[in-house]
């Protein structure tokens, strides 16, 4: 199972990179293992406003259908339309191609509650 040193982690298995004022959001390498095959995602639109800890989107798999949890608050400023269209990317290449959405962080200290890398691999080795 991968995890990238250079990205944040909530335990909802998402992941974020910080992008100077805003941050990049996806979902874990262990995450799309755990689902199995994408078949759809559903995402909040540019212009939203994401709460942390509150859902913010759908992804299902051939298996289940889970909510994705916002790891931080703040306004939507991107969304991987591409995504959105080719689902598969989230098992082919969660922190490449299957990036979710960009967020401008309200309180960019959330950013501190989020697992280093360290953190999510010992915390995934649990389960």
């Amino acid at each position: 199972m991968s995890v990238l040193e250079q990205l944040r982690y909530s335990r909802e298995h998402e992941w974020v990179k910080i992008e100077g004022t805003e941050v990049r959001i996806g979902v874990t390498h262990f995450a799309q293992v755990e689902l199995g095959d994408i078949v759809f995602v559903e995402l909040p639109k540019v212009g939203d406003i994401i709460r942390i800890t509150e859902p913010f989107g759908n992804i299902e798999s051939v298996k289940t259908v889970s909510e994705l949890y916002a790891p931080v608050s703040g306004t939507v400023v991107e969304v991987n339309q591409d995504l959105i269209d080719n689902p598969e990317f989230v098992n082919e290449s969660p922190y490449e191609k299957a990036w979710m959405i960009v967020v401008r962080p309200t309180d960019i200290n959330e950013l501190e509650n989020l697992l280093t890398a360290e953190q999510y691999n010992k915390l995934t080795n649990e389960v």
